[in-house]
């Protein structure tokens, strides 16, 4: 869809578009997001999930990879608390000071399985290879192998000056994160072309419906969709014509 429109776009409008260039703080694409004006934008174009954005008002491409990392059974329950974070209504807390750094970006909340590999290394002494067995057993849910990180984790934070209490309780809370956390690096990824396809419909339209009606041809259901969010939009559509179409 991103491929055809930017075609579209370079010999219509603007022969220069690289999508790959555009500015990732785009004020119109945020805006455009902050409506829930997602029909056609990739992640992002469910009732729940626009209804999701527009509590939201994602300003940075963070919390678009955020969002699009809660919005799944489990870390779901988060959603509140990560929106209520993010417009100042409830204060930021960490588990530890010494996690700061880690959690700053997504408002104190364990989102990540990048994080929880993070908080091992920081906090316990973890090499990142022993981080990575650890983000996988709970994932797993391998009880053996956790409840031996958890001595390892507990013995590593104490040596850093982290009590047995508070080490235990940090490491509970990894647990049930780890168990439904999405990779940072996938989330991220999904990020960025849900960014790139709302900067298309933010900009370019009429290209981006185009590309998209095109590329739902084979379903009935689809194409009602995108006619009818061109028709709220304004985007004047014609049936296909040999004389007129490419």
């Amino acid at each position: 869809v991103i491929s055809d429109a930017q075609a579209m776009i370079r010999e219509r409008r603007n022969p220069d578009i690289d999508i790959d260039s555009i500015p990732i703080d785009d004020a119109t694409t945020y805006q455009l997001l902050a409506q829930g004006d997602t029909i056609g934008v990739f992640q992002l174009e469910s009732s729940p999930m626009r209804a999701l954005i527009r509590s939201l008002i994602p300003t940075k491409l963070e919390d678009l990879s955020a969002v699009l990392a809660l919005y799944r059974p489990g870390p779901m329950a988060n959603i509140p608390e990560y929106i209520e974070r993010k417009h100042g209504r409830k204060q930021v807390v960490y588990p530890h000071p010494m996690l700061k750094e880690i959690l700053e970006p997504t408002f104190g909340i364990m989102i990540y399985q990048e994080q929880i590999m993070q908080v091992a290394q920081v906090m316990a002494g973890y090499t990142l290879g022993s981080a990575d067995i650890l983000r996988k057993a709970m994932g797993k849910k391998n009880k053996e192998v956790m409840e031996k990180n958890r001595t390892i984790f507990i013995e590593g934070a104490r040596k850093n000056g982290v009590s047995e209490k508070e080490a235990g309780e940090i490491f509970t809370t990894m647990e049930k994160f780890a168990e439904y956390g999405f990779n940072r690096s996938h989330s991220v990824a999904y990020a960025v072309v849900a960014f790139h396809t709302t900067y298309l419909k933010a900009h370019y339209p009429a290209e981006f419906m185009a590309s998209a009606l095109t590329h739902n041809m084979s379903s009935v259901e689809e194409m009602q969709k995108f006619l009818s969010d061109c028709k709220r939009l304004g985007i004047k559509t014609l049936g296909p014509d040999i004389n007129e179409s490419e």
